[in-house]
């Protein structure tokens, strides 16, 4: 046996075989094609029950306009550009400003047409003609109302109440009630009757998200003043009228906010004019009831010039008092931070110029601590270095308040100085004059403040007429009927890459998840014992005894040439033996042992071997129903001393074949097995055959075999492929190291050509783990149709079931 006694023990080498490995993905196409279709047809279903977004867009402009009335009263909102813009974005998508835009649409009413899969906007038609009789925009009937024309005359409605539905027939133009909305319908020419559509009544804020949902905002270019609008919206109309009234809305807003200062200063006026409007009145019916009732005419020269000098001083104080109270009014914005802190009005031009700059710093900080406190939590970096910056601004502006405010009351304490002067002259006139001069100066002062007051608001009023939009349309929104959304080419290529990726993935899985031998590859890069050959599946259905000899009944397929490259291997070990002992055993049972006993026995006598199949598994044969006789007497009676050898062995049909059938199963087979008689028993058929074959039990169930296996000359291990486990293969190796075997071989039986669990490895038989323990041998896949072989027909792809086989 010098072919068995030395070998290398290292694992052949291995390769990645890429041209494999693609052969492997590709040999369950119809998976992946499979997978595909299924996508492609959830695609389609999705892009049929989801309805369509479209989108519109418009462009908006920020620029400061100016007008050519100076403008006092402007905000001096002087930020850059830039935080400017991110500014006016917050803004625009403010909820105060999207419902201001909102109330300028029609949206009281909704109209839906139903369809089969969903109800679909028909804005901006309406359908039906609805007017409401009693309507509290507070409190009103929300649900959706369905309407069904049913005659020219009457119609029917549907409306939740609670937990049920309530259908009622009305006749048009009459009053309906539901719940505390009162409206009614009339009849419009050419509806047609079963005519069904579906209204509901709204409030603003039921649009808000809808709206606010859909908008976006983006500068058009980088660092510019320009900045696009989109609208997102299920109904395309809806989307531009929408977008068209926010922008409308923010350039009212925004001009809004440009007039605030000119407004506080409208009314301020306003309420000293109405105070002194009284006291105007009331200083001239006095002044005329006093000369009446004195029948003073005019007073004397002296008295005039003396009237005019305190006509004039308290005209001056009291526009300084105004001022003051202007003044006091800035400084308390200034100490709580408000936004717009701007200066009222400069009366008499005492203000100092600079405060103006301070205050247009003030509220572009403010402005900007507002945008970035929106990103930004309180504690953050960014807010306390603004918060720093408003401080330091906020300190100059209350120092330089404070030192008008200090300059104001001296210059009114000067004026009160001089008034007491003059009022030491006028005590010297008469005591008629006197009075006549007091009223008279009560009357001039009043009169000459109103009239400066008027003015000053009539100024006002010019210049809040001339403030103009800090920003300007540059394109309105249309209406696009073009659907953005779901987009289907993107959704058709999704679709296609996830069936590829499923389909493929099925079959990485199933490879992951297979626990079972399939190919001699894997069998070679699990274990150095070597394979001397592979049987190849029987294509024809088996009875249940496969009583036939298979390798007999068909000789010219390629299943009996694979026993026949098992024999020709067999008949190279042990060839120095003039009678071979051959065990085969397997792990467990059903991997095919006798199976393959049974063939290899009817194959090695058709070359005028002598041999003889013993059944030594005394606990399950089946060699007895393989060749149809009754398991009577056997070799249990032998071993157990029964039955004479003569007793026990049988003839076959097959010339040269004879065979040992196992008998009744006995109480200790395994006692039986490691007796002297199995020895002499082997020893007597050495002398009578050529190859003794013994079918023996399965050696990782039961010990029964362990004693044959000793002491045969050649151990063949039975794999069958798709039925042994990845441990199986690793058995005999343990068997041969620990009974110190350098017999064993390996049979792949049942081998079927199937891309799908083969290893994408391919064995190397040359350099350092090359030996003589390697023997030729093929497992004939993709050469069944190349004339040698006479099998049926492989099942082409279009067979369903194969189709389904895993």
């Amino acid at each position: 046996m010098q072919d068995t006694e030395k070998f290398n023990k290292k694992l052949p080498n291995q390769e990645i075989d890429y041209f494999k490995i693609g052969k492997i993905l590709l040999s369950r196409w119809y998976w992946v094609a499979g997978t595909v279709l299924i996508c492609m047809g959830i695609a389609k279903v999705y892009l049929w029950v989801t309805p369509k977004m479209y989108a519109t867009s418009a462009t908006l402009k920020f620029e400061e306009k100016k007008s050519e009335i100076p403008d006092f009263a402007s905000s001096g909102f002087t930020t850059n550009d830039r935080n400017r813009i991110q500014s006016e974005q917050y803004v625009i998508q403010s909820n105060q400003l999207l419902l201001r835009a909102i109330r300028k649409m029609d949206y009281r009413i909704s109209f839906y047409l139903s369809g089969r899969l969903r109800t679909t906007d028909a804005y901006p038609d309406k359908p039906l003609d609805i007017e409401f009789v009693n309507l509290d925009t507070l409190n009103f009937f929300r649900g959706n109302i369905t309407f069904k024309a049913i005659n020219q005359h009457t119609y029917n409605l549907s409306y939740p109440a609670g937990s049920k539905t309530i259908q009622k027939n009305y006749a048009y133009n009459n009053p309906v009630t539901i719940g505390p909305t009162t409206f009614t319908i009339k009849r419009r020419d050419g509806m047609a009757n079963n005519t069904i559509y579906i209204f509901k009544f709204n409030a603003p804020e039921d649009f808000l998200g809808r709206v606010k949902g859909g908008l976006r905002t983006q500068e058009a270019l980088k660092n510019s003043n320009i900045i696009s609008l989109f609208e997102n919206d299920l109904n395309p109309v809806f989307a531009a009228d929408a977008l068209n009234r926010i922008m409308e809305e923010y350039l009212i807003y925004d001009r809004e906010q440009k007039t605030k200062s000119a407004s506080q200063i409208i009314k301020f006026i306003d309420r000293q004019l109405s105070y002194l409007s009284d006291s105007v009145k009331s200083s001239e019916k006095s002044l005329q009831d006093y000369k009446q009732r004195k029948k003073i005419v005019n007073v004397s020269t002296a008295s005039e010039s003396v009237l005019a000098k305190s006509k004039d001083l308290e005209s001056q104080r009291s526009i300084l008092k105004m001022q003051l109270m202007s003044i006091d009014q800035l400084k308390e914005k200034l100490i709580n931070e408000q936004d717009n802190a701007n200066i009222n009005f400069d009366l008499s031009g005492a203000l100092d110029p600079l405060l103006g700059g301070i205050l247009s710093t003030f509220n572009g900080l403010l402005s900007e601590k507002a945008t970035l406190i929106k990103t930004f939590n309180p504690n953050s970096r960014p807010i306390k270095d603004i918060d720093k910056q408003i401080i330091q601004i906020k300190v100059a502006a209350l120092a330089n308040v404070n030192s008008t405010r200090e300059t104001i009351v001296k210059n009114m304490t000067y004026l009160d100085s001089q008034s007491k002067t003059i009022d030491q002259q006028i005590a010297a006139l008469p005591v008629a004059e006197r009075d006549v001069i007091s009223l008279q100066r009560n009357f001039d002062v009043n009169d000459k403040v109103y009239s400066f007051l008027s003015e000053k608001k009539i100024d006002a009023q010019i210049s809040s007429s001339a403030i103009l939009p800090g920003a300007s349309i540059v394109d309105r929104a249309q209406p696009n009927f073009g659907p953005i959304g779901p987009n289907e080419q993107q959704i058709n290529r999704n679709a296609i890459i996830a069936g590829l990726a499923i389909g493929l993935g099925i079959i990485i899985l199933i490879r992951l998840l297979n626990p079972y031998i399939y190919d001699k590859e894997t069998v070679e890069s699990l274990t150095t014992i070597p394979i001397i050959g592979v049987i190849r599946k029987f294509p024809a259905s088996l009875d249940e005894d496969n009583s036939q000899l298979l390798a007999l009944s068909k000789p010219r397929s390629v299943f009996a040439e694979s026993v026949r490259s098992v024999r020709t291997n067999l008949n190279f070990l042990a060839s120095e033996k003039d009678s071979k002992v051959i065990c085969i055993t397997s792990e467990v049972a059903g991997e095919g042992k006798s199976f393959v006993a049974v063939n290899l026995s009817s194959t090695l006598a058709l070359i005028n071997k002598k041999v003889v199949l013993i059944g030594a598994d005394l606990r399950r044969s089946r060699i007895h129903r393989t060749f149809r006789v009754p398991n009577d007497v056997g070799l249990s009676n032998y071993l157990a001393n029964q039955a004479s050898i003569t007793d026990i062995i049988h003839h076959s049909e097959v010339e040269d074949l004879d065979f040992i059938i196992s008998g009744p199963v006995p109480p200790n087979p395994s006692e039986l097995l490691h007796s002297h008689k199995m020895h002499e028993l082997i020893a007597e058929l050495k002398t009578m055959y050529d190859i003794i074959i013994i079918d023996t039990a399965p050696i990782g169930l039961v010990s029964d075999s362990i004693p044959l296996i000793r002491v045969s000359d050649i151990n063949v291990f039975v794999i069958r492929s798709g039925k042994s486990k990845y441990y199986a293969a690793t058995v005999p190796q343990r068997i041969a190291h620990e009974y110190h075997l350098d017999n064993t071989v390996i049979v792949l039986n049942a081998f079927e050509e199937d891309l799908l669990h083969s290893r994408y490895y391919t064995t190397k038989f040359t350099g350092e783990s090359y030996g003589t323990r390697y023997y030729y041998y093929s497992d004939y896949s993709g050469y069944t149709s190349s004339g040698y072989y006479v099998d049926e027909e492989e099942k082409k792809w279009w067979h369903i079931k194969r189709w389904l086989k895993l």
